[in-house]
């Protein structure tokens, strides 16, 4: 199972976090106490039980977990004053506060490697590993030659069967299922997206077959 939040998609499986679709190095402890706090959200985490999992048999003071919550929200591009993925609760511990997105895959997937690829009308256009970006520059990935849609409109990063939209400064927008995107945020098989007039879907394929299902909280 993968969580996506706030540009971030994380694999407890194979030990990777992504931010905008580039793999980030974490301290075993910090990936350990993110997975805590994706585990128990919406709920707040004590510290002392946060101490049990992290430092069992070992006293350590609470600004060891401090720094190190300080090291994942810099990991994450979260800020202490401004949380928008950890809260802290004061005199008790900490909370995931961002929404979360879970990627379950189905059991019809064979192993092979997921692709992403966008749907305009009657074109089908396949995003390869990396960035991919949309709009009306011949050699963009999606070149969508549209008055509406700017040279650079938007990217999507692909990583690790991953995917993520963010705008790039355009005049008109990006919107995902309806919404004006600000930062960078995580594509799901099925979502619909807009850039300038022009409408598409996104669809993830594993093994050949599209076989995403999501849920969220």
């Amino acid at each position: 199972m993968r969580f996506t939040f706030s540009g971030c998609a994380l694999d407890p499986e194979s030990r990777e976090i992504f931010r905008d679709g580039k793999p980030i190095a974490l301290p075993p402890k910090a990936f350990q106490l993110l997975e805590i706090l994706v585990r128990n959200r919406p709920n707040a985490v004590s510290k002392a039980r946060i101490h049990a999992e992290l430092w069992p048999d070992t006293f350590v003071s609470d600004a060891n977990l401090a720094n190190l919550v300080a090291h994942l929200r810099a990991a994450l591009g979260d800020e202490a004053r401004h949380p928008r993925i950890i809260r802290t609760v004061q005199r008790f511990g900490y909370a995931f506060a961002a929404k979360v997105e879970e990627l379950v895959p189905s059991p019809a997937g064979n192993g092979e490697a997921a692709t992403f690829r966008l749907i305009w009308g009657d074109r089908e256009i396949e995003l390869r590993e990396g960035e991919n970006i949309l709009g009306r520059e011949p050699g963009a990935a999606a070149w969508i030659d549209v008055h509406s849609v700017s040279r650079h409109h938007a990217r999507i990063v692909v990583s690790g069967g991953a995917a993520t939209l963010e705008d790039m400064g355009s005049k008109n927008g990006t919107f995902l299922r309806g919404e004006t995107i600000t930062t960078p945020r995580p594509l799901n098989d099925g979502d619909r997206l807009r850039i300038g007039t022009v409408e598409m879907t996104v669809r993830r394929f594993e093994g050949g077959i599209s076989t995403e299902s999501v849920r969220s909280r």
